[in-house]
Formats: structure tokens, C-alpha cells, sequence
């Protein structure tokens, strides 16, 4: 294949592949929180420690005389706040899920305290990994004196968040927009510190961006599955089956939430279509609870990054392949995820699952022996029966969405193989699979703002109530 078309392809794969603790969107204000509460660690000279982790240098919330820091007895007396703005589809993905390694915390203030208290900016996605049981009892104290307050910011880009820190009479201000550790401007006691790139240098990069996943098509997803070097992808591809699996058998060793995964194993055996779902509910059940293991997302998400991968890796192991095969089937779900996802956005209204979901599928077909037609063909079946299904945030129940979401993959797969497929006209199905997935997509980025905008306000009423 052309040589654009195949870095460009590692290129994106690197880029959407990586590691993250947690639920996305709390991660990503807690992380705007811990890079405010970082860029006010010096003030006019004088040292600023916000709850640092205690070790032999650093004495965390007393100093080796017993002394509190400055920072620390502006948070005991609350001689400050913590604001954050952040767009209505933040707040929705961030309201009723469980904040990692917090002790069951959840919400918006919650993550951004904990952030703020103990989160270490420099690990970005992982920025709340090394989180202590002082720092959480101290989060839920700053919680009850309601120290962090949340406002809806109208008006801005689908995913933004910003951070408004004032302590001890210094104030701090870090905006993320776009991409959830993509920060766009750092200011400190109301100077500017750090902005992107002017307007013409942003969107170029943008249009970079853009550029490489506008070469993303069904045909040349499946020729570069076959023809990639394995050392091209190895580790990407390797580090997702690791952390992937290694949370899926928590969920099923454990009781997270509604115990999705585990419930579907035990009432209906291990059959690989069920193990297939189990095994990515059960991911998502305890990364929604509170689970502190990290994940490798796709496009944005771990639970996509989890639906794409798992049944693939299921279905590799029932099916006895190789792990070089595995691993070219990973590389077709993920990238087939992603095309879908390029033409809805990071939120939407659209659950992400069911992208995720189809991409696995396509891989499932693949594994299967299929060719671009039976792999086509999958993918419009599933795009052809789940694309309804809403996001009205992150929470339990998207476990739940992810074994329908793989069902309906599945039986795509069952019915392609059967040679049934939806045909053009039916619905949103086109003459071909790529104009499909652009129907699907226009569908999740512009058909379904105003039902993201209903879920949104329910929401918040419920919120309020």
C-alpha cells in the first residue's frame, strides 16, 4: 500500500492507543485541576506545596516540624475555591460515574478535588494513579466545606473543561478543549503563561489531524491489516491486549456495579458469544465503579478502547490463531472504530459503543477468513440495528449498552456469514459501507445534538431535584 496511507495508519494508531486510568472525563478534570494547583506551586517567590504526596523530602500536609504549608491552611480554612466550566457533554459523562482510586467518590467536584489535592499532572491520563487515602479523606473534606463549585460553559466545543484555582490570594486558570489532555491556555494571577498555537498554526494542525483520518477507508483498513510489520505495532497492539484483559478479569473476579459481565456468564454459560460480551461488560463494570486499573482507549474512551478489543481477543483464543493474527485483527477494529468515530466526534449523543462494537465485528469477520465484502457487509448489518442507542453518560448501564452493542456485532457477523445483509435503501443503508458509515456519522454529530441537549437538561434536573 502506498507508504502515506501506512504511517499514517501507525500514526493514528499511536495517537488513539494509549493508556488511561479510568473513566475519561472525570480523568480530564482532575487532571485540569492538578495542572491548575501545579502552576500555582510557586507564588511570588515563596514555595506553594498543594497536598504533595508525603516522602522523605517532601513532608506532604505538615513539614519535618509539624508546620503546615501556606496551600494547605488556605484549604483548611477554605481561603479559596475551586471553579470548573465544563461543556454539557463533560458534565454528562462525568456526573454519575465513579472517579478512580477516589474510595467510591463521584461527580465532577469530586474529581477535580481530588486532582487539585493529590493528582500528579506530569502522568496526564494516569494523573490520579498514586492517589492516598489521606488525600481522599482530605477530598472529601474539602467536599462537605463545598470548596469546588460546577457550571454548564454554553457555547463552547463538545468536550471543555476549565479549571479556575484561587488560593491564599494567587489564582490559576488551565482550559482543555477538543481532547482531554489537550490544553489550549494556562494563565496565573490573570497572565497568560502558555496558549496554543495562534488560530492559522491551530487549525493547520487540525487539518493535519483531519487529513490523516480522512484516509481512513474500509478497504485500505483491511489491506494494511495484512500488510503491516508486526514491530510497527507490536507494542501499541501489545499493551492494549495486557491492560485490556488484565481489568476485564477484575470485573469478573469481582463485584463492580450491576455485575453486567459476571451476570451474563453465569445465567448463560460460556458459549464464545457470550464470553465475547461478559468479558467486555465486565471491563466496564469495574472501570465505571471505581476500578483504579489502567485501560488503553479508543478515540477518547475506555470503554471503547475495551469493546474494540475484548471479544476480538476472545474470539482469536477460540478460534486458536496466531498472536501475530490477533494482533492484525485488533488493528482492524481499532482503525474501523475509528473511522466511524471521525465522522461523529469525540461526544456525541451517539454511544460509542456502538462504533467500537462494529469495529470488533469487522474483526470477528475477519478472523472468520472474511474478505472486504463479508467484512463490509458486517459492518452494515450492525450500523443497521444499534446506531439508536443514546449516551446519557458514563455510568453502570454502559456495560450493559457494550454487550448489546457486541451482540448486535455478533449476530451482524452470524447473519453476513448466513449471506443476509441489509440492503440500500433500507433505512440509513447505502449502496456501499463507506457511505454508510459517513449516514451513521452525520447522524451521531449533527441529527442528535438536540437529543443531547434533551438528555443533558433531564439530567441536570435530575441533578437538582
Amino acid at each position: 500500500m502506498e507508504e502515506k496511507i501506512y504511517r499514517s495508519y501507525i500514526e493514528i494508531l499511536k495517537e488513539e492507543l494509549v493508556p488511561a486510568l479510568g473513566c475519561t472525563e472525570p480523568i480530564a478534570i482532575a487532571y485540569a485541576a492538578a495542572k491548575a494547583a501545579e502552576v500555582l506551586k510557586e507564588s511570588n517567590g515563596e514555595k506553594v506545596q498543594i497536598a504533595e504526596h508525603k516522602t522523605e523530602e517532601k513532608a506532604g500536609t505538615a513539614d519535618r516540624n509539624g508546620a503546615k504549608s501556606a496551600s494547605q491552611t488556605a484549604l483548611d480554612n477554605c481561603n479559596g475555591h475551586l471553579d470548573v466550566y465544563c461543556s454539557g457533554n463533560i458534565i454528562k459523562n462525568v456526573k454519575s460515574v465513579t472517579v478512580p482510586n477516589s474510595g467510591g467518590m463521584r461527580g465532577i467536584e469530586a474529581a477535580a478535588l481530588l486532582g487539585l489535592v493529590g493528582g500528579d499532572a506530569s502522568r496526564k491520563l494516569e494523573v490520579l494513579e498514586s492517589i492516598t487515602e489521606e488525600q481522599r479523606e482530605e477530598t472529601r473534606r474539602l467536599l462537605e466545606k463545598k470548596f469546588c463549585t460546577c457550571y454548564l460553559q454554553e457555547g463552547v466545543a463538545n468536550l471543555y473543561i476549565r479549571a479556575e484555582l484561587t488560593l491564599e490570594g494567587h489564582s490559576a486558570c488551565v482550559t482543555i478543549e477538543d481532547k482531554h489532555t489537550n490544553i489550549i491556555k494556562i494563565e496565573k494571577d490573570g497572565v497568560v503563561l502558555f496558549e496554543k498555537a495562534c488560530k492559522a498554526e491551530a487549525d493547520a494542525g487540525a487539518k493535519e489531524q483531519s487529513d490523516k483520518r480522512a484516509l481512513l477507508n474500509v478497504a485500505d483498513i483491511l489491506r494494511f491489516a495484512d500488510e503491516v510489520r508486526i514491530e510497527d505495532i507490536k507494542d501499541v497492539i501489545g499493551r492494549q491486549i495486557e491492560m485490556n484483559t488484565a481489568i476485564s478479569e477484575e470485573g469478573l473476579r469481582n463485584p463492580y456495579g450491576a455485575e453486567v459481565g459476571r451476570t451474563l456468564l453465569y445465567a448463560y454459560g460460556d458459549d464464545i458469544k457470550i464470553r465475547a460480551k461478559a468479558k467486555a461488560a465486565a471491563g466496564s463494570d469495574a472501570r465505571m465503579n471505581g476500578c483504579s486499573m489502567p485501560v488503553v482507549i479508543n478515540s477518547g474512551s475506555g470503554n471503547q478502547g475495551m469493546t474494540c478489543s475484548l471479544p476480538v481477543i476472545e474470539y482469536a483464543k477460540e478460534l486458536k490463531v496466531s498472536k501475530d493474527k490477533l494482533y492484525r485483527a485488533l488493528v482492524v477494529s481499532n482503525l474501523v472504530a475509528i473511522h466511524q468515530k471521525s465522522y461523529i466526534g469525540s461526544l456525541s449523543a451517539y454511544c460509542g459503543a456502538v462504533s467500537a462494537a462494529c469495529g470488533a465485528g469487522a474483526a470477528i469477520a475477519w478472523l472468520n477468513g472474511g474478505d472486504y465484502e463479508a467484512v463490509a457487509r458486517t459492518i452494515t448489518n450492525a450500523l443497521a440495528n444499534t446506531s439508536g442507542m443514546v449516551c446519557d453518560g458514563a455510568k453502570s448501564s454502559c456495560a450493559a449498552k457494550i454487550a448489546s452493542a457486541v451482540d448486535a456485532a455478533i449476530m451482524a457477523y452470524t447473519l453476513e456469514s448466513a449471506n443476509h445483509c441489509f440492503q440500500p435503501g433500507e433505512g440509513l443503508v447505502k449502496d456501499n459501507v463507506e457511505d454508510t458509515i459517513r449516514n451513521m456519522g452525520y447522524v451521531g454529530r449533527v441529527g442528535m445534538k438536540d437529543t443531547d441537549v434533551t438528555i443533558l437538561n433531564l439530567m441536570i434536573d435530575q441533578q437538582q431535584a
